[in-house]
């Protein structure tokens, strides 16, 4: 295509939205309902796995060392603890501080009867890991390695952390599934439509020696804006209900902040801007080449 066909198909595609009122308006209108639901639900369910990610780094297993162990060889259990694939970081408790976290946690001032460490053997590594579901695979590893004498796990937080992660994802995958089929099935019968009512003009078009090629160009691009600006519309509207619902929890119950991390907008939008163009455009451009084609033989 030369410059002067490609800003003709630009200008034929552009003024066709403009002759077309209706039917632009009905398609943009389809198109921005589906993905504004498509996108309240991605910002639901971002969130939710977040909060899911966020507890399953809090639960940690913890290693105690056999007695008398020397610092070399629980530097060692360390690295070997820190080279697993499982593993996102692992931390050092010394006896010391273990026993200030359990007289801050449980004892408070009755701490003060206590002349030495009860803890003097309670020296241990917290191991934080990347998947939760890798738990099993670490413990069994553990209970593997010398000089290890204890290990505390739970498995039934791991269990129930893992299988909420899997039960959003499967719902999430089969809800945007749904949505994205019934917007393709939509989009296809409002753009067929439009062209259906346009089909003499394609057919003069036609008899006149167009090339399908040159026919095909202008219901495209013509799409393709409307697949746009479709997609642009709601991302408006939920970047503002977004901000509005996340500041009125705040507000309203202000310590569930210190409980439940919530995604800022641009973490969500950083997902849901690209996707939602990518859809719209693409609705637009295959709505409009499979229509199309159905009345280019004449």
């Amino acid at each position: 295509m030369n410059i002067s066909s490609f800003f003709y198909t630009l200008k034929q595609g552009v003024n066709s939205i403009f002759r077309n009122a209706w039917f632009s308006l009905a398609s943009i209108a389809t198109i921005s309902s589906c993905l504004l639901l498509f996108g309240i639900f991605y910002s639901v369910v971002a969130n939710f796995q977040n909060i899911v990610k966020h507890a399953e780094e809090g639960v940690a297993i913890t290693v105690f060392f056999d007695e008398g162990l020397s610092s070399e060889d629980k530097q060692r259990i360390g690295e070997l603890i820190a080279a697993r694939k499982e593993v996102e970081k692992i931390n050092f408790v010394s006896a010391d501080e273990a026993w200030e976290s359990f007289k801050e946690e449980y004892l408070k001032e009755y701490a003060d009867g206590f002349t030495e460490n009860p803890l003097a053997e309670s020296e241990n590594y917290e191991i934080y890991m990347k998947d939760i579901s890798m738990q099993n695979s670490l413990v069994d590893y553990l209970r593997t390695v010398d000089g290890i004498r204890q290990i505390n796990s739970s498995q039934k937080t791991a269990d129930a952390l893992s299988g909420a992660n899997k039960l959003i994802s499967y719902i999430s995958i089969g809800i945007i599934g749904i949505l994205l089929a019934v917007s393709i099935f939509l989009i296809s019968n409002t753009v067929r439509i439009g062209i259906s009512v346009r089909k003499e003009e394609i057919n003069i078009m036609k008899y006149i020696g167009a090339t399908d090629y040159f026919v095909r160009a202008p219901f495209v691009v013509e799409c393709l804006i409307i697949g746009l600006i479709g997609a642009a519309i709601p991302l408006g509207l939920i970047h503002f209900i977004y901000n509005k619902v996340l500041q009125m929890i705040i507000d309203r119950f202000g310590e569930i902040e210190s409980i439940l991390e919530f995604l800022p907008v641009q973490t969500v939008f950083h997902t849901l801007v690209p996707v939602s163009f990518i859809i719209g455009a693409g609705i637009g451009f295959f709505g409009s080449v499979v229509t199309v084609r159905k009345h280019l033989r004449v």
